[in-house]
């Protein structure tokens, strides 16, 4: 009888000894789940929020004493209250994936520091945390198969985050993590003045969201640049309706705070919440030719 099972043993050996040589395939990357704050004064950023943006604040699962500000039930803004008054007030962003833990292994088996396990939220959302290859924090996050009982903040003026950007010192070192390893592609290539590259946009593998690299930012920055470089972006059809709702809730232009055309040919407007983050209304389609490249993937969509 003992004989029988030697060939059963030997399979099962061979299945487990396959199962770990076997590489571990990317899951999906959809898009920007949320994006994650700091602030200084928790009440000043949830007026801002609330009364100049439109969104919904509930207590943050993520961020103890926190805020979760939603302007619609799959994308958010997490803040958390500062520690100290040094504290940065861009923490990270976080990536919606089909499948966190493969891309917890995924990362591993690319040689990536992972955590042992992943966090399970109370909203049923599961998630980890790397840094990337400068040591910029990032998150990637399942979300819950529960169905959500929020609905769409009807005072939001957008709800839909479309990119976020960040600091960035060597293009080609982040590379290697977001296009080489996370399958992240080029969107847009452009900068201030022609012949300059600041700005290098990667679009998520499987969707329309994208990152903004942003270049050439002295290594001394103060708070105020550090606010304008690290940002997040809001996705709107007609940036001028966005102007005549920001008035009617109390916001003034001024000259880093008014409708402009962005070098990628769209049309923007600026906002700052209280601790200098900007906030960048965008139209989803370009009006003009874009400065200094060609888009090289499909627009955003309401």
């Amino acid at each position: 009888m003992k004989k029988n099972l030697y060939p059963a043993l030997l399979l099962a050996l061979g299945c487990a000894l396959h199962a770990q040589s076997a590489p571990v395939s990317r899951p999906k990357i959809t898009g920007i789940s949320h994006v994650s704050l700091v602030a200084q004064s928790l009440p000043a950023d949830e007026k801002f929020y609330e009364q100049m943006l439109g969104w919904s604040a509930a207590p943050s699962p993520e961020s103890p004493g926190g805020l979760r500000f939603y302007g619609a039930p799959k994308q958010w803004i997490d803040v958390a209250p500062a520690t100290k008054p040094s504290d940065p007030p861009f923490n990270h962003v976080a990536f919606a994936t089909t499948n966190a833990e493969q891309m917890r292994r995924y990362l591993a088996a690319h040689g990536v520091s992972v955590p042992a396990s992943l966090t399970h939220w109370k909203d049923g959302s599961l998630s980890f945390r790397v840094h990337d290859p400068e040591g910029n924090l990032v998150e990637f996050i399942q979300a819950s198969a529960k169905p959500s009982h929020l609905a769409a903040n009807p005072h939001s003026i957008s709800s839909r985050i479309i990119h976020a950007g960040f600091v960035v010192h060597s293009a080609p070192t982040e590379d290697a993590f977001y296009r080489k390893l996370l399958g992240f592609r080029l969107y847009w290539t452009g900068g201030m003045h022609d012949g300059v590259t600041d700005f290098f946009s990667l679009q998520v593998p499987d969707g329309t969201d994208w990152i903004e690299y942003m270049l050439n930012v002295p290594a001394n920055a103060d708070h105020r640049q550090l606010g304008v470089e690290n940002h997040f972006s809001l996705g709107v059809v007609d940036i001028h309706a966005v102007a005549k709702m920001l008035s009617a809730r109390g916001w003034k232009p001024d000259s880093g705070s008014h409708v402009q055309m962005g070098r990628d040919g769209k049309y923007q407007l600026n906002v700052y919440d209280p601790d200098q983050v900007r906030i960048e209304y965008m139209e989803f389609t370009p009006k003009e030719k874009p400065c200094c490249a060609p888009f090289t993937g499909p627009h955003p969509q309401p």
